[in-house]
């Protein structure tokens, strides 16, 4: 099996394919499980060192839409070997929303010549898109239901979250005929990322929780009662690959599935760190109004009953004192007095 993961290089991307390197195998569209014999990683930058040391790595680093151009028919994104695809890479929301025509570009335009890249070589090979929770917005004219299902309308109120949605229904299209077997999976926020912040409105949901952790300020700009849907990294990565594990008929309609997420407020996460790393990491913490990120992440549901991907065996976090000790676990020198004397 050869495998393309778009965004590559990415927290998540990174992640998902060493994931995938160790397991060595992956039973397809429910299929027999299948030896893993190259994953392509394409990105803008360049992928871990500790990726690109395993020959079965081929890394493709460029923008993808110019990648996707005829003018580059030496370097092919995909072709008649790749028989699965993880479509990861996108601008972000906050970028999206400050450059309109970036967020067109990257997340419309790409995911589009993607799938035309994959139609014209005729295998119908399995696209898993990462959509996201975003898709669901709350505004006075169509206010969200309570809780969030696998049948509520999307309403996105952001051009991140419409350009998503856009891309959901290319790869429904695209399946429906018969050009790719289309997963659309729709992301929670994913905390705690490692690293540094991005262009994301919803960054701050790790930094407020991974700067404090190593004795730096993190900023928090919305209200402590603000309630959020999250997923661990692992959680995440869970369901990217259960959605490419699943056959047609377990995985049902071409709408996309929300994955589980822990519903909290951004007061429980950090009094979540203040359990584990006490109080002196939480008076690190700047609790900054920001209307702007503000006016995007209120707009995001926090309940998701995600009863499709219960069905495929997936389940939330428990809770976010688990969040956090997985990330210290992944991330040791991160820990409260490490390195200290």
């Amino acid at each position: 099996m050869d495998i393309v993961i778009t965004g590559g290089a990415g927290f998540l991307g990174a992640r998902l394919a060493r994931q995938l390197l160790d397991a060595g195998q992956l039973a397809l569209a429910g299929g027999t499980p299948q030896t893993i014999r190259t994953i392509t990683l394409i990105d803008r930058m360049a992928p871990p060192a500790t990726l690109t040391a395993d020959n079965r790595i081929r890394a493709i680093t460029g923008d993808l839409n110019e990648l996707l151009e005829e003018r580059h028919p030496t370097t092919p994104v995909v072709t008649e070997k790749n028989t699965l695809v993880f479509h990861l890479a996108a601008a972000v929301s906050g970028e999206c929303e400050a450059d309109f025509d970036l967020g067109m570009r990257s997340n419309v335009d790409a995911t589009r010549a993607l799938l035309q890249s994959c139609r014209t070589l005729g295998s119908s090979p399995t696209v898993v898109f990462a959509s996201s929770l975003a898709v669901f917005g709350n505004s006075p004219a169509q206010p969200l239901p309570p809780v969030i299902n696998d049948r509520t309308l999307p309403t996105p109120q952001n051009s991140y979250g419409i350009q998503k949605f856009i891309g959901e229904q290319l790869v429904a299209d695209y399946a429906r005929k018969g050009f790719i077997r289309g997963r659309n999976v729709r992301l929670m926020t994913v905390s705690v990322r490692p690293g540094k912040p991005n262009g994301a409105a919803s960054s701050f949901l790790s930094g407020m929780i991974r700067e404090p952790l190593t004795g730096l300020r993190g900023t928090c700009p919305v209200p402590r009662e603000t309630a959020v849907a999250l997923s661990s990294p692992a959680r995440t990565i869970e369901g990217l690959i259960r959605a490419a594990e699943a056959g047609d008929a377990e995985w049902g309609a071409r709408t996309a599935v929300n994955l589980p997420a822990l519903k909290t407020t951004v007061g429980e996460m950090a009094a979540a760190l203040e359990r584990v790393a006490g109080k002196e990491a939480i008076r690190l913490i700047d609790w900054t109004p920001d209307p702007a990120i503000a006016n995007i992440v209120t707009s995001w549901p926090a309940v998701i009953d995600a009863a499709r991907a219960r069905g495929l065996g997936l389940l939330p976090d428990p809770d976010f004192d688990s969040i956090i000790a997985a990330y210290l676990n992944e991330n040791p020198r991160t820990a409260p007095g490490a390195g200290t004397q």
